[in-house]
């Protein structure tokens, strides 16, 4: 075991016969750190489950307490302990990076297409993930009800995934549903294709938008405007702004497609003190004239 604590060390930084131009580059996190020690303890196992001794010395065993997690078959090995890694490092929460509102509209004013504004604009009002904006279909944006269906559909030609199993529809506003009349009757025209974001200004015109294209798009986006963000970064900015908002947890789940709302809490429920302030004061708890004398 002292051979894998001295492991887990090297991991998170290099030894001392090493040479490091850049320190802060070389040291990898908690969770990176993690990723390689199951590698290592899959290793280990494997060799214990044929019966060899000194890999049978690097498994712990613990017993399942009561009222923690049940994993499934735990029927099965009822009562009896289990096997765990010994060595596993505590990955501290991160909260997700978000976008002022001044920083989306400067990249929504720095787009030169209106489809990439678009494409941007839905991004920022739905939440919804990038994969399942490039899979949409004409049918799926009803302008009439101002509403947006996402379809999980696995025959996609570009190779867009929708990461959910059902289908969702959520609302759009006025001002996004006027964009998209723009986009069609502008730039998109009489092109045939179920696809609402397709090439038009590079070959092959007219196929469905791949990732590697909106890859392309968010970078020329950040030599643009000196705004550091990622198509996923929007979709993290909508949850916060609607949770910090006051809308309920439930209603944000539904707006992500997650499946549970478990997944929208774990995620972005991490409020900084001002948040709860902020929250304190819109329950009654606190008065903002209470507030404005601190």
């Amino acid at each position: 075991m002292e051979d894998v604590s001295r492991f887990v060390t090297w991991l998170r930084a290099p030894a001392a016969n090493v040479i490091v131009l850049d320190t802060g580059a070389t040291r990898r996190a908690e969770s990176t750190v993690n990723r390689h020690l199951a590698a290592v303890f899959g290793f280990y196992d494997f060799h214990a489950r044929n019966g060899v001794t000194l890999a049978e010395s690097l498994v712990a065993w613990r017993r399942v307490p009561r009222g923690s997690f049940k994993p499934f078959l735990h029927h099965v090995t009822k009562g009896r302990p289990i096997p765990t890694r010994p060595v596993k490092l505590k990955v501290p929460r991160r909260l997700p990076a978000t976008l002022s509102v001044e920083e989306v509209i400067v990249l929504l004013g720095a787009c030169g297409h209106l489809r990439d504004r678009f494409l941007l604009a839905l991004l920022a009002e739905t939440g919804i993930r990038i994969g399942q904006a490039l899979g949409l279909r004409h049918e799926d944006f009803v302008s009439r009800r101002k509403e947006l269906r996402i379809v999980p559909r696995s025959d996609n030609a570009n190779g867009a995934r929708a990461k959910t199993t059902t289908v969702t529809t959520v609302p759009v506003s006025a001002p996004l549903v006027r964009l998209y009349s723009d986009y069609m009757h502008t730039e998109y025209g009489d092109l045939d294709s179920d696809y609402v974001f397709v090439n038009l200004f590079a070959e092959p015109f007219g196929s469905p938008l791949r990732y590697d294209a909106v890859a392309k798009f968010a970078m020329r986006l950040r030599a643009s405007t000196g705004i550091e963000f990622t198509p996923h970064v929007l979709r993290h900015t909508r949850a916060t702004e609607l949770i910090r908002a006051g809308v309920p947890i439930e209603i944000v789940s539904v707006m992500l497609t997650h499946r549970s709302v478990v997944t929208t809490s774990q995620t972005y429920v991490h409020l900084g003190v001002e948040d709860v302030r902020a929250e304190l004061v819109r329950a009654g708890v606190w008065t903002a004239k209470t507030e404005a004398l601190r």
